[in-house]
């Protein structure tokens, strides 16, 4: 019980404390829009790094050197809990947007921070604004600035039973943009605190970092279907991960 009490004690007053934080922000970034950016970014991860510790979350992470630091990547996480966004966004090394639910828009604050994060809101309802998410999402790859999807839709409910299949679509930025993907593979942040809501556990969790993968570079059949490759390599990652907890 003491956990979910630090976590939520702890978000909510570094919401409250960010606001003026957000103001000084926007002022620095009329002038240094990246010096801006690079701050709201090691910010957020310092809260992020809090969290976890509150959380009791022991982390081990495989392959992080496959990650680029001097280009921008598409990250392809399997999804299991809210704590994969606190767990990858603290580990990355550059500005990084994440795909989210366009019902996190509508949050004060937090709708704010994810902005200048450069998150990307989609409307599954709207074919069109999804097009104009992904073309929006191109153009930040283009500028340098990572993106993370999760090519599920939704969290997992059932990791036992495997992934649940992923969106061919989902991989449409790295493909017209041309970087690579990063894929991820996360094991065990659902017993951190969906495995049994309301409360936070202390657990081990495993984040692995696969090998870049380039469209361009895969057969005819494999381009074809992308996300299905792209997810065959997490779930090898994945059967690795069962010995190790």
């Amino acid at each position: 019980m003491i956990r979910i009490i630090l976590v939520a004690v702890f978000l909510i007053t570094f919401l409250i404390v960010s606001i003026p934080i957000l103001f000084l922000e926007w002022i620095v970034g009329e002038f240094n829009p990246y010096a801006a950016d690079l701050s709201s970014l090691r910010i957020v991860q310092w809260a992020f790094k809090v969290v976890l510790l509150l959380a009791g979350t022991k982390i081990t992470i495989i392959g992080e050197e496959h990650v680029p630091k001097d280009q921008a990547v598409l990250y392809v996480p399997n999804h299991l809990s809210y704590f994969d966004i606190v767990i990858t966004y603290s580990r990355c090394p550059g500005l990084t947007g994440y795909i989210a639910k366009d019902k996190m828009a509508r949050y004060p604050v937090l709708s704010v921070w994810m902005k200048r994060l450069y998150c990307l809101f989609l409307d599954r309802k709207d074919m069109r604004e999804g097009l104009k998410m992904v073309l929006t999402g191109i153009d930040q790859i283009k500028r340098g600035i990572s993106v993370c999807i999760f090519p599920e839709g939704t969290r997992n409910p059932h990791p036992e039973e495997g992934m649940l299949a992923f969106k061919e679509g989902s991989l449409k930025m790295a493909e017209k943009s041309g970087c690579p993907i990063i894929p991820i593979a996360i094991s065990n942040t659902n017993n951190i605190f969906e495995s049994h809501i309301p409360w936070i556990k202390k657990c081990h969790v495993i984040v692995e970092y696969g090998e870049p993968i380039y469209i361009k570079e895969l057969d005819k059949e494999q381009r074809k279907f992308s996300g299905a490759y792209t997810q065959s390599k997490i779930e090898e990652m994945l059967k690795k991960h069962k010995s190790m907890l």
